[in-house]
């Protein structure tokens, strides 16, 4: 037992010896200069300053109620309404007419005529028609459709052949009396409204000639061998070529100082005339 104890103090005697010997034969590594064992400063990036608090839009006061110059001041609260904006009129759609297109009628569109149960959406003022190449003024201030319009100038041409044929001479001037106009038939208090009521009917109360004469129905008619009751009369048959309804002094008293011309219908498709 001394013996192995003696070892064990021989060999921590040792051990203690050897690392003495060893720490001073090895040496430490020496100590970093203080600037390089620092590690180098990293500036951070500036705080943000923070952000000031948006100030609420302010809401205008309320206007005091304006007082009315003619009444009492408004109660609190309220408020004068604004006027409305005006709306935009309707729009208006007519038809274009072929025959004042193309020139054979001189012709403005009007407005659309209303009146009761009477009127026209496409209604024309007609200043001229065109016969055997120039424009032949319309007296009378017509106001007709387009129907009518485009009938008027292979009548009134035919009417223009006649006079230079027979008498040498060449219409004028046409005469209207009657254009448009709300009534009825025969101007009754009762009964069916006149083609005239739609602007689809004229009565033409005579000519003027290119030798001065003025040829009228109600001055001309009664003496049917004289020159202007045979223009006359031409003119009535020519009309029934051209016009659906045709009435002259023969047809009724109300028809003695003109000749009424229009596109009404007549029979059951529209193709019979009415030639009196």
């Amino acid at each position: 037992m001394r013996f192995i104890l003696a070892c064990l103090f021989a060999s921590m005697s040792f051990a203690a010896l050897a690392q003495q010997a060893g720490d001073a034969t090895v040496p430490l590594p020496k100590a970093r200069p203080a600037e390089l064992s620092a590690e180098p400063a990293v500036k951070l990036p500036r705080h943000r300053p923070a952000a000031t608090p948006e100030k609420p839009a302010e809401t205008p006061a309320p206007k005091p109620p304006t007082a009315d110059p003619i009444g009492p001041p408004l109660p609190p609260g309220e408020h004068v309404a604004e006027p409305a904006e005006p709306t935009a009129p309707p729009r208006i759609y007519q038809t274009a007419c072929p025959a004042v297109l193309l020139g054979k009628v001189e012709a403005k569109a009007l407005p659309p005529i209303e009146e009761k149960q009477c009127g026209t959406q496409s209604p024309l003022s007609v200043t001229g028609v065109l016969a055997n190449g120039r424009m032949v003024p319309v007296a009378g201030g017509v106001e007709t459709d387009c129907g009518i319009a485009s009938a008027l100038p292979a009548w009134i041409e035919s009417i223009d052949s006649y006079l230079l044929a027979r008498d040498n001479t060449r219409i004028a001037e046409v005469v209207v009396g009657t254009s448009y106009m709300c009534r009825n038939v025969n101007n009754g208090s009762t009964g069916n409204l006149s083609f005239h009521a739609f602007a689809d009917a004229l009565d033409v109360v005579g000519f003027k000639l290119e030798d001065g004469r003025f040829v009228t129905v109600e001055g001309g008619w009664a003496d049917a061998l004289s020159s202007e009751g045979r223009l006359l009369r031409f003119a009535h048959d020519s009309a029934c070529a051209h016009f659906t309804t045709v009435l002259g002094p023969e047809a009724n008293a109300e028809h003695h100082d003109h000749l009424h011309v229009d596109l009404g219908c007549h029979g059951k498709t529209c193709t019979a005339r009415l030639c009196e």
